[in-house]
Parts: C-alpha cells; structure tokens; sequence
C-alpha cells in the first residue's frame, strides 16, 4: 500500500469531490444511537479529515490515522485552522497504535478495500480491536465484489480549474481486485501538467467479513446496505455495505 500513490488525489481530493451527503446520512441513521456515550474516537485512513474534524466538533477526544504523509498534513493544517484539537498519526492501517483506547473507530469511503491484499483484512482488523475499549465500535463501509463487476470498468472525467482528472477503471470478471489509473492535467498559469496515479482495492463477501471480525474479537455485528443512503446509479444495491460491529466486552 504504497503512500505516494495518494499524493496528488490527497492535494485536490476536497476539491474536486463533493459526495459527503450520502455518508452524512448514514452515519445520523447508523452511529447517532452510539455517539452520545463516545468520549473519544479515531478516523481510521482520515483521509482529508473530515470526519475526525467533525467528531472533535462534538468535544470527543479525537484520533486521525492515515498512510498518506499528505492527507496527515492536509488534516493537520485544518485542525489548526479551526483550532480543533485532533491529533494526526501517520501509520498503516495494519498496524497502527493509538495513545489511548478508543470507543469508537471510523473507516469510511471504502478505506479498507485499499488493502493490498484479501489477507490482510484479520492483521488490520487486530488493530483495531487493540485500539478500541471493551465494548466500543467499528464503524466502516466497504466496496462489494457487485461493485467491482458492475461499476468499475468504466472511464470517468472531472473538471474543476484549476484541474482535470480521467479516471480509467479495470476489473478482471470473478476476480476480487479492481483498480483505477487516474491521469492528472493541473494547470499553472498557462501550462498544464501531468501526473499520473494508480489505486488498487480489493473486497470480501459478507461471510469472509463475518468471519475475520469475529476472529479479531468483535461481536453484534450488523450491516446495512448503503442503496437506500446514497439514491443514486452507481451505488445500486449490493454495491457497498456498511458495517458497525462491537468490541467483545473482556
């Protein structure tokens, strides 16, 4: 999972995608019976922080984790703007560890099917559960294997001055890995420049997730279908699921 990969989607991210509202109603149906006994949480792959900055809002205690040295910087910059006291770690998913358990851990936008591989979910899923009280949630979302057959292999194109993104998907049938090459047309001044990403995910079905989650000591795990949230055509359902599962109590 290398973090230079999300250097340039790190730096327009906010800019160029605006489809928070699905996520916002989800989390309101979903996380709002929990959150009144939340003290303190973490966003797990934060991303460009705004959950954490919106759970710090709240007065929790809040933690911000992501692999990307510019999505850390970027959830830095505006925690200090907004003098938000949201503390930034830089670390794997697999492999993070936070200064204090937490009640909560949030991992949105589909962040764990950027795992590099299908085996890496149960190591990634154990430090979660190290990061979290006994008793205390895991709320996540994940692209399903439909997602991959159905939406992915698909050309996208955005534009926002200063910026062009084509985005090239890929996915091989009955496979559970799909990927995207993204090309990046930047303009400064009267000259543009290209760079070039490329983002891989993989999925598991709903038993496989079942099961690692059970594995790595969670229990009243329940999921919903993320359809009925997001009303539109490419998250038709069985496309993408949420997920909220409770870490056994010791």
């Amino acid at each position: 999972m290398a973090s230079d990969n999300y250097r340039w989607l790190a730096k327009y991210y906010d800019h160029l995608h605006e489809f928070r509202r699905p996520f916002t109603s989800a989390r309101k149906a979903i996380l709002g019976p929990i959150l009144p006994g939340v003290a303190s949480a973490c966003d797990l792959a934060c991303g460009t922080g705004e959950m954490a900055l919106l759970l710090a809002k709240k007065g929790i205690r809040t933690f911000a984790v992501d692999l990307s040295p510019e999505m850390c910087r970027i959830t830095r910059k505006k925690a200090r703007e907004q003098k938000l006291p949201v503390h930034v770690i830089e670390a794997d998913m697999r492999d993070f560890a936070l200064p204090q358990r937490v009640d909560l851990i949030n991992c949105e936008f589909d962040a764990l099917n950027h795992l590099p591989r299908q085996q890496d979910l149960p190591r990634a899923l154990r430090s979660v559960a190290k990061g979290l009280q006994p008793g205390g949630h895991f709320f996540f979302d994940v692209n399903n294997q439909l997602a991959f057959e159905r939406v992915w292999a698909n050309t996208w194109f955005l534009e926002k001055d200063p910026v062009a993104l084509v985005m090239y998907g890929g996915h091989k049938p009955g496979a559970n890995r799909a990927w995207i090459d993204l090309e990046w047309f930047i303009r400064t001044g009267k000259l543009w420049k290209r760079h070039q990403e490329h983002i891989e995910e993989v999925c598991w079905s709903a038993s496989e997730m079942r099961q690692a989650l059970r594995k790595a000591g969670f229990d009243q795990i329940r999921c919903w279908d993320a359809a009925p949230f997001f009303k539109e055509e490419l998250t038709r359902p069985g496309n993408r699921t949420f997920w909220l599962a409770r870490r056994k109590a010791d």
